[in-house]
């Protein structure tokens, strides 16, 4: 069965190792633990055409069958590589992104070796571009890469001002008055994809743009965390009365909550942690070692506690990272230890903790 005929049946969970749960009204359902697929664009580092797909079909065997992608990641890598591993696999909730358009590189110009964080030999530009012609071509594109007739969630990539900066309101203008926000409408309308989104590593763009579309899913990077949890003041409670459901994507804030305080310098928020950051992860990590509990594992359970959180997607880019994730999500966590972080002040005192 097809991936397009796939969609009209009931979701099931290949292997019945993870819980599934819903995103919004829709009748679509992830499991709570998903593929982040930045790292297979490359990211940091070159992973090859084998490991990808060796981490892509582990992953999917152990019930990881959300796989979340986007044209920015790898200028194309990311999605040809999670298409290729995915098309036979109809029960595969895929998300990919729209804003940015892949404009080919001019003729016989060499690419540098890492370009924008990604150490990709796609031989294409990143161009934002959220009008009503820049969405439908983005979505058009990306089938085109993914080799597939529909996408289950469709995020509007990044329209925030800490990528945009000055320019953050003529491309705010460009999805709204721009006719961005009827494409996705449309594309909902036909079909064509499943849920509209936001993939971004700000709240206050979330709460904005809750007022101009019907969001089922916001893609929150960063923002909820062991590290932070400001969502909880405004934009969760505002999720769960519109039920919009919430996928958190970068759980470990660039890498901080999964290495710890060790040197290399630990990263935070894509760059060199501060040191009232590295003092604070410091002493969550001290906590979690009384505790018998590795600081990752805390940092993965914890977001999924929420019950606004539909899925939490870490960036995998191989198997033993898939392993250890798989791991990390399944380790014992005494009560005792979410008790003694929030005596510490180390955790929000509303915020919901694993049972």
């Amino acid at each position: 069965m097809g991936r397009d005929a796939a969609y009209l049946q009931p979701r099931r969970a290949m292997s019945g190792t993870l819980p599934r749960r819903p995103i919004g009204r829709i009748g679509l359902s992830v499991p709570c633990l998903g593929f982040g697929a930045a790292p297979l664009g490359n990211l940091y580092r070159a992973v090859s055409d084998q490991a990808a797909r060796d981490a892509l079909d582990t992953a999917l065997d152990a019930g990881l069958t959300y796989v979340d992608t986007a044209p920015y990641y790898g200028f194309g890598l990311s999605e040809r590589r999670v298409g290729d591993a995915v098309r036979s696999r109809p029960d595969t909730v895929i998300s990919t992104k729209v804003g940015r358009l892949l404009e080919p590189v001019a003729g016989g110009m060499p690419l540098a070796e890492e370009r924008y964080g990604y150490r990709s030999p796609m031989p294409f530009e990143p161009v934002f571009d959220y009008s009503y012609d820049g969405v439908l071509r983005s979505h058009e594109d990306s089938l085109q890469r993914l080799g597939l007739a529909r996408i289950d969630i469709l995020y509007v990539h990044d329209i925030d001002s800490a990528t945009h900066g000055a320019s953050h309101p003529a491309r705010l203008d460009q999805l709204v008055a721009g006719g961005g926000i009827r494409a996705l409408r449309r594309l909902r309308e036909e079909g064509s994809i499943g849920a509209i989104g936001v993939g971004v590593n700000e709240i206050d763009i979330c709460l904005d743009l809750m007022d101009r579309i019907e969001l089922d899913v916001i893609l929150l990077a960063g923002r909820y965390t062991l590290l932070e949890q400001g969502a909880l003041d405004l934009l969760f409670p505002r999720c769960l009365a519109n039920n919009i459901s919430v996928v958190i994507g970068g759980p470990y804030n660039s890498g901080i909550l999964a290495t710890g305080t060790l040197p290399p310098t630990p990263h935070y928020n894509y760059a060199p942690a501060p040191a009232v950051i590295v003092e604070r992860v410091r002493k969550l990590q001290q906590i979690c070692a009384a505790h018998d509990v590795l600081l990752g594992a805390a940092a993965l359970q914890f977001v999924l506690a929420h019950p606004v959180v539909a899925s939490v997607i870490p960036g995998l880019s191989n198997v033993d990272e898939v392993r250890e994730t798989v791991a990390r999500a399944q380790a014992p966590i005494p009560q005792a230890l979410w008790a003694e972080l929030k005596a510490e002040g180390l955790l929000h005192p509303q915020a919901p903790v694993p049972d």
